[in-house]
Parts: C-alpha cells; sequence; structure tokens
C-alpha cells in the first residue's frame, strides 16, 4: 500500500469513528485507533459486523411503512432513539392529515409541529411517540400517527455528526445570533420553525446560500431576505440567524434541524470514505430525458423544491414506489396535508444518481433551478448472516399471499408447484412489473399490487395466486458483496460500461431486456467474458464476445458491447441483477460431476437454503432446489427456472454435505455452474 494511499484510509478510519474506538463484538470491549491503523495498513478492515452502527445509513435513517392498528403499535427500524436521538416525520398516506415532526429535543418526541402548517408546537399525550433502542413505538389512536384502516410512512433521521442533528435555542432578536450545532461539518441545509409561536419554517440550502431562505409551509420560491440568515454562511459549528420573528425573535423558542453535506468526504461504509447525504441543486431542462444528477451513489430518499417558482416540495422514497416503473413515483409534499400522489414518472434512481423523468414545475421546468436533499441507499454492509438477505417459503397447500421475510425485498422469483405456470421475477426498482426466467417476453404490467409496500414482507397478494395454490418464493434484499439490482437504459455505443454498487467484482450476473422480448444473458466468472448461457433455455454455454465486450466486470462497473440483447439504443430499458460470494453467506462457483461429487461452500451446517445449477459444456436445465421444501439425504424437490412445468419430486440429485452441499450420481456428468445460499434457519 502506497503512502498515500494509507494516509487516506488512516483519515477514513479517524472519520468513521470521531472518538477514535471500535467496538469489538466478539468480546466487547475497545480497539484504539492505532489498532485500527494497523488494521488498515495491512489491508483488513474490520467487517461489518464489528464496526459500530453509526458507519452505516442503516442504522442512521430509514422510511418505514405500516398500517394503522389503533392502539400501541412498535415499529422496529434499528434506529437507535432513546440512547442517540433523532427526529421521527410522520405522514398519513392515504388520508389528508398534517405532517408530524417529533424529535429527542423537545420533550422526548412528545411535542409535534407540522410542515403543513405555521401553528405553534403542540403537545397531545394521547398520540405521540416512544423512542426505544431499535426504534419507537406509536402511542395512541390518531387519524396522524396510528388510526386503524390507514397506511403511514415515517422518516427517521438519527443524530449523527456528517449527517443528521437537531437543536433548540431561545431568540434574541439580534442580527448575528449564533447556535451551536454538533454536525461537525458545514450544513447542507437548516430547517427552522418557531415552537412558541406561529411564524412559518424557514429553510435555508447551501446552493441558494445565507441571503436567501425557503419557507417549507409555502410553494413559494426564493426570498430575498438577510433579515433570515443574516448573510452569514453555516460554519462546522455554528450556524447564523439574523432578526426575522421566523428565526430569532426575542424569547421565542425555536427548533433547529440541521443535516449535512458530504462531498466525498462522508467518512461511512466499510471502506470509511463513503458519503450518505447531499444538498445540492440542478437546473431543469423540461424534458422527459431529465437532467442525470451525479451523487456518487444510489438514492433511497429525495427531497426536491423549485427555488425559482411557486411549487410544491416533494418527496420521493425507495420504499413507496420511487422506481424505473414508467407510469407513476408516490409522493408526498411537506407543505400540503393531501394524500399520497402517484400522477407521473418523477425521477428513475441510478446506480450513482438520479435521473429526472417529469417535466412538471415540481421536479423539472425548462431552465428553472431546484434544490435537493439525497440520502444514500442502505445496504452499505457485507452481510453475515443468510437469514439478513434471502428468505425461502413454500406455501405447502394454502395461499401464499405473504412472505415474511424480516426485511425489505429486492427481488423475488416465485411460482406454483404444484402445477404448471411461470416463474414470476418481481424486482423494487421495477416496482408493478414483472419478468419470467422461463420466457424471453418484455416485462409486463401487474395491476393494483403493492409486493414491496413493506419493511419486513412481501405479499404477492391472493389475487396474484388464486385459490389454494402452492407456491414456493425466493426474496433477496441487496447488500454490499451479495447482490445488487441495476435497471438503465440502452445506448448502442460499442463499448459500454454501466456502474453498479456490488462493492466487489461480480461473480454472476443475469441481464434482461425489459421493453422488448429478448432473452436472459448470463455471464458467470468460470466461463469469462467471451461466454454466456440463456436462462430460459437448455443450451450448453456458447462463444460471444459482444454480449461483455470481452471484459470481466470490475467492482463498480459491468461491460457491455453494441447488442440489442444487452444494449440497443433507442431507448431500450434493461435490468441487470448482480450475485457474488460472501464467506458463510453465499458461494458462485463451478464444478465438474463425476459420479457423486462434493462441493464446498465454506457454509456452516450442512443444509444450504437454496442451490441453483445449471450444466455448461452441453444441454441442461436451470435446476433449483430448497430448504423449504427439503435438502435431504433422498428425494429433493426441484423447480426449473427455464421451464413452467410442476415441481419435480421423485429424483435425488443433491444431498446435504457439510459446509456445502453433495450431489448425486443420478446427476448427469459434465461441467457445471452453481450458486448456493447458506442457511437461513
Amino acid at each position: 500500500m502506497s503512502t498515500k494511499d494509507f494516509t487516506a484510509n488512516v483519515i477514513s478510519a479517524t472519520k468513521v469513528v470521531p472518538d477514535g474506538n471500535f467496538k469489538d463484538s466478539k468480546a466487547s470491549g475497545i480497539w484504539d485507533i492505532n489498532e485500527a491503523l494497523d488494521l488498515i495498513k495491512g489491508g483488513n478492515w474490520p467487517n461489518a459486523a464489528n464496526v459500530n452502527p453509526s458507519a452505516f445509513v442503516d442504522g442512521l435513517f430509514q422510511t418505514h411503512l405500516w398500517s394503522g392498528t389503533g392502539s400501541d403499535q412498535t415499529i422496529t427500524n434499528n434506529i437507535d432513539l432513546s440512547g442517540e436521538g433523532g427526529l421521527v416525520w410522520l405522514k398519513n398516506r392515504t388520508n389528508a392529515n398534517n405532517h408530524w415532526f417529533l424529535d429527542s429535543a423537545r420533550n422526548n418526541f412528545q411535542d409535534r409541529l407540522q410542515s403543513s402548517t405555521t401553528n405553534a408546537k403542540s403537545t397531545n399525550t394521547g398520540a405521540y411517540i416512544a423512542p426505544s433502542s431499535t426504534g419507537f413505538v406509536t402511542k395512541g389512536n390518531d387519524g396522524n400517527i396510528n388510526e386503524s384502516g390507514y397506511d403511514y410512512v415515517s422518516w427517521t433521521f438519527r443524530k449523527q455528526p456528517k449527517f443528521f442533528d437537531v437543536v433548540t435555542y431561545t431568540g434574541n432578536g439580534t442580527r448575528g445570533r449564533t447556535v451551536s450545532h454538533n454536525l461537525g461539518s458545514t450544513p447542507g441545509m437548516i430547517i427552522i420553525k418557531q415552537t412558541s409561536g406561529s411564524e412559518a419554517w424557514a429553510v435555508y440550502h447551501r446552493s441558494i446560500g445565507a441571503t436567501k431562505h425557503l419557507r417549507l409551509n409555502t410553494e413559494d420560491g426564493k426570498f430575498d431576505d438577510l433579515t433570515v440568515f443574516a448573510d452569514t454562511e453555516p460554519t462546522s459549528s455554528v450556524f447564523s440567524v439574523g432578526e426575522d420573528a421566523k428565526v430569532n425573535s426575542n424569547n421565542s423558542t425555536y427548533v433547529a434541524y440541521v443535516f449535512a453535506h458530504n462531498d466525498d468526504d462522508g467518512g461511512f461504509g466499510e471502506p470509511g470514505n463513503q458519503d450518505i447525504i447531499k444538498c445540492d441543486t440542478y437546473t431543469g431542462n423540461g424534458n422527459a430525458t431529465g437532467p442525470v444528477i451525479d451523487l456518487g451513489f444510489e438514492p433511497q430518499f429525495l427531497m426536491i423544491k423549485n427555488s425559482s417558482a411557486e411549487a410544491s416540495w416533494t418527496i420521493l422514497d425507495t420504499m413507496r414506489g420511487f422506481d424505473w416503473n414508467v407510469n407513476y413515483d408516490p409522493f408526498l409534499r411537506p407543505n400540503l396535508s393531501n394524500v399520497e400522489a402517484a400522477a407521473f414518472d418523477c425521477a428513475n434512481p441510478l446506480a450513482t444518481g438520479f435521473q429526472l423523468k417529469a417535466t412538471s414545475v415540481m421536479f423539472n421546468t425548462n431552465s428553472d433551478t431546484f434544490i435537493y436533499m439525497a440520502i444514500r441507499r442502505g445496504g452499505m454492509q457485507t452481510p453475515t448472516a443468510a437469514s439478513d438477505v434471502f428468505h425461502v417459503v413454500d406455501s405447502g397447500a394454502s395461499n401464499a399471499a405473504v412472505a415474511n421475510t424480516g426485511f425489505p425485498v429486492d427481488m423475488a422469483i416465485n411460482t406454483q408447484t404444484n402445477s404448471e405456470n411461470h416463474r414470476y421475477v418481481i424486482t423494487r426498482l421495477l416496482d408493478k412489473t414483472y419478468l419470467r426466467t422461463n420466457l424471453a417476453n418484455a416485462e409486463a404490467a401487474a395491476a393494483n399490487t403493492d409486493w414491496f409496500d413493506s419493511n419486513t414482507s412481501l405479499d404477492t397478494v391472493t389475487n396474484w395466486w388464486a385459490g389454494n395454490a402452492q407456491v414456493v418464493n425466493f426474496s433477496w434484499a441487496r447488500a454490499r458483496g451479495y447482490f445488487d439490482v441495476v435497471a438503465y437504459t440502452g445506448d448502442g455505443a460499442s463499448s459500454r460500461s454501466v456502474s453498479h454498487n456490488l462493492s466487489v467484482v461480480p461473480e454472476m450476473m443475469w441481464v434482461k431486456s425489459r421493453s422488448e422480448a429478448k432473452g436472459w444473458i448470463v455471464y458467470h466468472k468460470d466461463l469469462g467474458a467471451t461466454k454466456y448461457l440463456l436462462i430460459q433455455e437448455t443450451d450448453a454455454a456458447a462463444t460471444q464476445t459482444i454480449y461483455w465486450n470481452d471484459t470481466d466486470p470490475t467492482s463498480s462497473v459491468f461491460n457491455l458491447g453494441n447488442t440489442h440483447r444487452v444494449n440497443d439504443s433507442g431507448g431500450e430499458t434493461y435490468v441487470a441483477y448482480l450475485f457474488a460470494t460472501v464467506a458463510n453467506v453465499s458461494k458462485v462457483g463451478s464444478f465438474t460431476q463425476s459420479g457423486a461429487t462434493n462441493v464446498a461452500c465454506g457454509f456452516t451446517g450442512d443444509t444450504p437454503s437454496f442451490i441453483l445449477l445449471k450444466r455448461t459444456d452441453d444441454t441442461g436445465d436451470w435446476l433449483t432446489f430448497d430448504s423449504a421444501r427439503g435438502i435431504v439425504a433422498g428425494n429433493d424437490p426441484y423447480i426449473e427456472l427455464n421451464d413452467l412445468t410442476v415441481e419435480v419430486t421423485n429424483a435425488d440429485i443433491v444431498d446435504p454435505y457439510s459446509g456445502g452441499f453433495a450431489t448425486t450420481s443420478s446427476l448427469t456428468d459434465g461441467d457445471y455452474i452453481f450458486y448456493a445460499i447458506a442457511s437461513t434457519a
């Protein structure tokens, strides 16, 4: 490692844990900074499981969805609010209730503010939230928070240097008053509300500067006014306010929500050098092919405001459907109590940012200036348990409407097992559309579906699998080093690189045209960049250099040539699924079958939760086995991804084997690729 690289890693280490301590989960002890630097010098960054959760966006921010019950409801988002404090921003999605702001700095989440009004803070002892070390509990039966029959969303921001802070202060009416904060970096956006009175919400944003401000409760464009932020830019320790009553009336009380802007200095993630929040600006072009905004990361949350004209503030998030569906992206408006709107396609998330798609004044009017706050997608840490990122369920004889995965699902394959049916692939990034592994067909729309509208389950709804269908469902979560999904538009270039967020070299990739009837193209590391497979076919691996441009993928991009199957021009859209090996979680590999064969995967235990096999030197089906239906020393049910036949139950192809799986002599001799996932029990 060069001196320059080592120095960069030292700096990153101190940014991840400002107090210089890494928690050692194995002994509940402490690594001092020198020990940490020794690890870095040797190229051994601590595993994600041993790093403080504050290093990852997952422990600092989450969008959570729930349905009201009318009684106390525990919301588990794995964010420590009782110990660290922060902000919970709530909204009823299906009824016209105001946005609620509840925070740790004001009566421990019991005093509410409403961004769609100018009302002073109020307290309702029958409707509030109680913080916990893993989220919060909704208290009371109230239409704003947990009434039966309504759907809700919360955006939780935990206090953390370089991400978010919440502070309170009392005004003195003097221009130039400074207020201390603990962000540890220069704020990118500050939202201030007078809590003792009914003044408007004042917003500072770094892109419009301290001579101007916006108002969160109105559609107004930016105001020129030196009396609000005193023509003084904030610093890493204080922000300044003027004499305006919105921010500094004498003896009035205020709360300020302070958001960071990371500019290649965030210090988050396993490498310790990643950004998780950006506050910046773009200029609209009034075109459905809108500006592409480079964040350096894929966003899960966007708040956007036209600062040039009258237009509502808008919020998009990937839990509610910020995706590549061309029909709509559901959005909420902080300045209005309106229900969730889904009028048009607003924007597409990209691996390194987002692209505007709407021509609305709220998102992309020609020549107007728009400010935004973007928060990075989760899954920054390498998983250590398969159950955190994979789930399999077999419904048996009952209707499999809901798979209780325990995590937000990013991709699922589901099919009937007791009758002929397609192998459906559904993907959060492509919400309300599906593909089929047994067909080359373009994606199709699925009306009235809310597959992904949950943080802990996948709902395939009873009208998707009518009657008492026996269904098996495989679900994946995106996570560093394990699995990623990328949507992109073809450009017909002879040499195309597509960015991804797997953070390691993909070992297997499935690429499919969404807009055209073109087959599934598969890359596998043990076949290399000159060969490919087709999921919908039984064909052996074939030679073709153009698909992968005769270039293996890297930890940041995969490569494509100019071919209609993976990179056509004319606006053709594609999706790519990327898989990799994670110690004791997943394994991508190959083996040669010669009679019974033991296949080592490095797993703990002897029964994987999922196995995929495909012969590559001759024809052969894509065989899938799973622990829900049984991987035993005897007959094992399996389905074929390339076919729509019922499951096969009268063959013994695989057996348990310590650390992996074994094949029996029933499997035809030849060369095979495989993908296995460790036990989720």
